[in-house]
């Protein structure tokens, strides 16, 4: 009696986890609950449905920042740097907010029910990647999952890349292919794919609309600050974006004292790249520093230090 009535339990419990996939649209979803607890640290605003919302007045401040100085300080928490894309217009950068798509090869049994439900959620057109394009906000960046997979074709080409370049005045950053290359690089927008292929999108069905995705090694959350330069591109959760401002500040004004003093001709590299090592030189530099930053934010600066370091050690020489 006992087993008969575990495997009715069973089966009642797995009726009700189809339902609620069903519910879904999409076999991984997340609701705007989970994706608040995900992204618990977020310190400002948010979308509708929970996505964090960095400001605009935020991601203007990487406008002159690079990979380099993301890279320096990546080991205070999850950031990630993807590298090995082709660029769509390598002078051109990428700064937005992570608005995330996952893409898998299609499967009828999974892809059908997941039509119907969107369907029956009132929406007229099937569930498709142009159901995440129409989604995208100005200031998103459509970053796209699909597996670096070159056989799906590609997922956009010039028509939906001007679409997504005129929604969101930013850019995308697709793991596959994109197509019609040609016509897309003439718009000036920021992208970065894996592929240029003639063939349009196949084979493919939606699993997720702003759910995370992996992008080369990275974990994507949707929110995330993107910032793509001609090396790579760098997603860098919420919480941790103003903190690489401010050491992006620092590392400035190092790089312009150090020229300063090449422009000298007097020291040799050694004696200012890395760090100066003579005491006049280092007082020199702080005091460069506080100049440049002011007293107030110079102070907090050497509090989050404790003694003074100089910026190489969170921007590799090159």
């Amino acid at each position: 009696m006992m087993n008969r009535f575990l495997r009715y339990a069973l089966a009642c419990l797995a009726a009700l986890l189809v339902i609620q996939c069903a519910a879904s649209g999409q076999i991984n979803n997340l609701t705007r609950d989970e994706l608040i607890r995900y992204t618990a640290q977020n310190p400002y605003e948010r979308f509708p449905d929970g996505r964090p919302k960095v400001p605009d007045s935020v991601l203007s401040q990487l406008k002159d920042m690079s990979s380099e100085e993301f890279l320096g300080v990546g080991t205070r928490g999850s950031v990630h740097y993807v590298d090995g894309f082709q660029i769509l217009n390598p002078g051109k950068k990428l700064i937005g907010r992570a608005f995330t798509l996952q893409l898998m090869p299609a499967r009828a049994e999974v892809q059908d029910p997941d039509g119907t439900a969107w369907k029956e959620k009132g929406n007229p057109l099937p569930l498709n990647h142009q159901s995440a394009i129409d989604m995208l906000q100005p200031g998103d960046v459509f970053v796209v999952d699909a597996g670096g997979n070159v056989d799906v074709g590609g997922i956009i080409g010039d028509n939906l890349a001007y679409y997504v370049w005129k929604k969101t005045g930013a850019g995308f950053v697709i793991d596959g292919p994109i197509r019609d290359l040609e016509g897309v690089a003439p718009f000036g927008m920021a992208g970065y794919f894996r592929y240029a292929v003639p063939p349009a999108i196949r084979g493919v069905m939606v699993t997720g609309i702003n759910v995370p995705v992996r992008i080369g090694k990275a974990t994507v959350m949707p929110g995330d600050v993107v910032f793509g330069d001609r090396e790579g591109v760098t997603f860098v959760p919420p919480h941790q974006v103003q903190g690489f401002i401010d050491t992006a500040l620092v590392t400035h004004i190092h790089d312009e004292w150090t020229k300063k003093k090449f422009d000298e001709g007097v020291y040799k590299s050694s004696d200012i790249y890395g760090r100066p090592r003579d005491p006049q030189l280092i007082k020199e530099y702080e005091e460069y520093l506080k100049q440049k930053m002011g007293a107030q934010a110079y102070e907090a600066y050497q509090k989050r230090r404790g003694q003074f370091r100089a910026p190489e050690a969170a921007k590799p020489p090159r």
